[in-house]
C-alpha cells in the first residue's frame, strides 16, 4: 500500500489544538497498543514491526499526531515510537506523552505523582526513550492529590522555558480541578494548558457537564480517548451477549484490565440497555450512509466544536484504514447529529437540571458565560 491509494479528499484535515498555534491531524494515533509485556498482554497488543507499519500507514493518511505515555508497556510504547522517529523528519511529527503513574516496581517513594522531582525525572527518561530532545505536548496523566498544583504547573512551565516541552496538556480531571488549573496558571503568569485528554464517546458524555464547558471558556482543545468505548461502538458487542473478540473479550475472560487498586474497570465489564440503544441508532445511520459504525461514532466526535483531534487505537492496518475513513470527505447531517445527541444524552441531575430550568429563557450569546448554556 502507498499514500497514492488514498484520495486527497479523504485524508485528514488539520486543526489547531485549542487556542494554541499548534496544528495537528484531526485524528491522533494512540500508541497504547504498542508493545506486549506481562502488564499489557492482550492479544491486540502489537509487536514493534506491526506498530511501525501502523505508524507508517497513519502518515500516509496525512496523520502527524501520535500519543503515548511512559506507563504504556510500561516504557515499551515510547521505545517503539522512539525507534520509528529515528527514520522520520522530527519536525513533521507531533509527539505527545504523559507522566504521573509509576512505571514499574520500585522502592522509590518519589517515582509517582506530579511532584517536581517525579515530573523532571519522567521527562528526562521519556526523551531518552523517544530519541528526541523535545516533546510537543507533555500531559499530566491524572490529577495528583499529593502535590500542590502550583508545584506541578511551575515545573511544567520550567520545562517549556527549557525547551524540553513545547506545550502542556492534561488528562482525566474533573471540572473543578480543571478550573483550578486554569486559574492558577493565569494567576502565576504561566504558560497555559492547551488540551484536555478525556474519555469521550457516544456512551461516555459526562464530561460535557463541566470539564468541557471550562475548555470552551478558556480555549482548551479536547482530545477524546476511547472514542469507540473499548470496542462497543464497532458493533462487535451485542446486547445480552458476552464479547468474544478484541480487548473487551480479553478483559471479560481474564479480568486482567485492573485499576491501580486492583479493581476491574467497570466500563469494560458491562454495558447498559441505553448503551445498546445508542449503538443501534449508530448502526442504522451507518447502514444508511454506507459507513462502518466506528466511522459514525468517530465522525460524531469530530463534528463537536470542542474537539481538536480524536485519539484512536489500531491493532491492524485494516482497522486503522476503517477508522481513518471518518477523517474527511463526508459528514453527519444535522438531523443525524441531533438523533445521536438525543439517544446518547446524559440525564441532567441536580444542580444541572435546576440551572438549566432557571435559564430556559436566558440564553444571551453576548454574555461572557454564554458558553455554559451552549451545545457541546
Amino acid at each position: 500500500m502507498a499514500a497514492s491509494d488514498i484520495p486527497k479528499e479523504r485524508k485528514v484535515i488539520y486543526n489547531f489544538v485549542g487556542s494554541s498555534g499548534l496544528r495537528v491531524s484531526n485524528i491522533c494515533l494512540g500508541c497504547m497498543t504498542f508493545g506486549k509485556t506481562k502488564y499489557m498482554n492482550a492479544p491486540t497488543q502489537q509487536n514493534e514491526d506491526s506498530s511501525h507499519q501502523i505508524m507508517d500507514r497513519f502518515v500516509q493518511w496525512g496523520g502527524n499526531f501520535f500519543d503515548t505515555a511512559d506507563i504504556y508497556g510500561p516504557l515499551y510504547s515510547e521505545q517503539i515510537v522512539g525507534r520509528w522517529l529515528e527514520r522520520r523528519e522530527r519536525d513533521n511529527v507531533v509527539v505527545a506523552t504523559k507522566c504521573n503513574f509509576p512505571v514499574g516496581v520500585s522502592q522509590n517513594r518519589n517515582s509517582v505523582g506530579l511532584s517536581r522531582r517525579h515530573v523532571t525525572a519522567s521527562i528526562r527518561a521519556s526523551l531518552e526513550r523517544l530519541h528526541t530532545n523535545y516533546v510537543d505536548l507533555y500531559q499530566s496523566h491524572a490529577w495528583d492529590a499529593g502535590t500542590n498544583i502550583e508545584e506541578t504547573l511551575r515545573t511544567f512551565d520550567d520545562l517549556v522555558r527549557a525547551e524540553k516541552v513545547r506545550y502542556v496538556g492534561l488528562c482525566n480531571v474533573s471540572g473543578w480541578q480543571l478550573q483550578k488549573i486554569v486559574d492558577t496558571s493565569q494567576r502565576l503568569g504561566l504558560n497555559p494548558v492547551i488540551s484536555l485528554q478525556q474519555q469521550y464517546s457516544l456512551v461516555c458524555r459526562e464530561s460535557e457537564l463541566e470539564p468541557f464547558q471550562v475548555c470552551k471558556a478558556n480555549g482548551i482543545g479536547v482530545l477524546p480517548w476511547s472514542p469507540l468505548k473499548a470496542g462497543l461502538l464497532t458493533g462487535k458487542v451485542r446486547r445480552g451477549v458476552s464479547p468474544s473478540e478484541g480487548r473487551l473479550a480479553h478483559v471479560a475472560q481474564s479480568g486482567v484490565a485492573r485499576g491501580r487498586g486492583g479493581e476491574a474497570f467497570p466500563e469494560w465489564t458491562g454495558f447498559s440497555d441505553k448503551d445498546f440503544d445508542v449503538l443501534e441508532a449508530a448502526e442504522e445511520i451507518a447502514r444508511q450512509k454506507g459507513r462502518s459504525v466506528a466511522q459514525v461514532a468517530i465522525r460524531w466526535l469530530l463534528q463537536k466544536d470542542v474537539v481538536s483531534s480524536v485519539i484512536i487505537g489500531a491493532t491492524s492496518i485494516a482497522q486503522l484504514n476503517d477508522n481513518m475513513g471518518a477523517a474527511n470527505g463526508w459528514s453527519l447531517s444535522q438531523a443525524e447529529m441531533d438523533r445521536l445527541d438525543k439517544v446518547s444524552a446524559v440525564a441532567k441531575f441536580y444542580p444541572y437540571s435546576t440551572i438549566d430550568e432557571a435559564n430556559t429563557h436566558r440564553s444571551n450569546p453576548m454574555a461572557r458565560d454564554y458558553v455554559v448554556r451552549s451545545k457541546i
